[in-house]
């Protein structure tokens, strides 16, 4: 029993280590969301610096500028930078719609295709499947495709 007590353990600390370990070997700039309901930023990469912003967006996208050991210099999508611990970041992709007034999510990447849901600026979704000025968006479940230039968090860091 105690076996398999310790091999749960460890199963469990891998996958939670998993996602900092491969953040960890990317070259920066690259692309990471914030995994939390709340997440800080600090003034430098320790618990000894003071928080500079406390972020309440969850699957926010952030750019990952820098790597300090356990600690990442993320830039936001208003451009202000922070030092955030890694467990408080996915290196699943996400963007913000950032163009003003309404984009719409289309059911294929065209511009005549037909439109599947209204999206306001700010909106956050997970995006994949990127390609020719169009990406997948998803958010909560209501899908389709938008142009890469009415979002942040797509382009090449």
């Amino acid at each position: 029993m105690q076996n398999i007590v310790k091999f749960m353990i460890a199963v469990t600390l891998v996958a939670a280590g998993g996602s900092a370990i491969a953040q960890s070997t990317k070259k920066t700039p690259y692309w990471a969301s914030i995994d939390e309901p709340e997440a800080r930023t600090r003034t430098g990469p320790s618990t000894e610096f003071p928080v500079k912003w406390v972020y309440k967006r969850q699957y926010l996208p952030v750019k990952v500028v820098s790597v300090h050991e356990v600690w990442r210099k993320i830039e936001d999508p208003d451009g202000d930078q922070g030092w955030m611990h890694v467990r408080l970041l996915s290196p699943e992709r996400s963007a913000i719609v950032t163009a003003p007034g309404i984009s719409m999510l289309r059911e294929q990447p065209a511009a005549t295709a037909r439109i599947s849901w209204r999206v306001e600026k700010g909106v956050v979704g997970r995006i994949d499947d990127c390609q020719k000025g169009w990406c997948r968006l998803d958010i909560t479940g209501r899908v389709g495709y938008i142009e890469t230039d009415r979002i942040w968090g797509e382009e090449v860091p």
